[in-house]
């Protein structure tokens, strides 16, 4: 209970303190509020692995892992399945991030040669294609986490 009670803390706390940073400036630039943004975006998701952490972890990992391996029963399976299962997740939410940020630099650069010049609408295809190839790789690799 305690431990829920000090992740939404966490949680509340990490819209409140950028927030009330912003508002505290007089001057807004636009590098202060990227360098906000990143720092928030990095808490976010530190304090989203690590609720999942002590959602899937046991109250001793290591006599968790050592029942899996002294023990046939499944008792501590839960806890290997929960870290798969976050691994294979963080691989294909990455790749897929991944692959939205190289998709929108190459298509947008290919969209500006292609009213140039006609010409070149295969190479660009090619590039926006090897772009999505990232969310592809990430999907494989879940799988081969998932499955393997």
């Amino acid at each position: 209970m305690a431990i829920s009670i000090t992740i939404i803390a966490c949680f509340v706390l990490n819209f409140i303190i950028p927030i009330g940073y912003l508002l505290k400036q007089k001057e807004r630039r636009a590098n202060s509020v990227k360098a906000v943004m990143g720092l928030q975006i990095f808490v976010f998701f530190s304090l989203v692995i690590t609720a999942t952490v002590f959602m899937f972890g046991a109250a001793n990992p290591v006599q968790a892992f050592a029942d899996t391996a002294a023990d046939a029963t499944g008792t501590a399976a839960s806890t290997i399945d929960g870290w798969r299962y976050l691994a294979a997740a963080l691989s294909t939410g990455m790749g897929s991030i991944g692959a939205g940020i190289a998709v929108a630099s190459a298509a947008s650069a290919a969209l500006g040669a292609l009213s140039e010049d006609s010409k070149v609408m295969g190479k660009a295809l090619i590039f926006v294609a090897l772009a999505e190839g990232v969310a592809i790789y990430g999907l494989l690799i879940s799988l081969l986490i998932l499955f393997a």
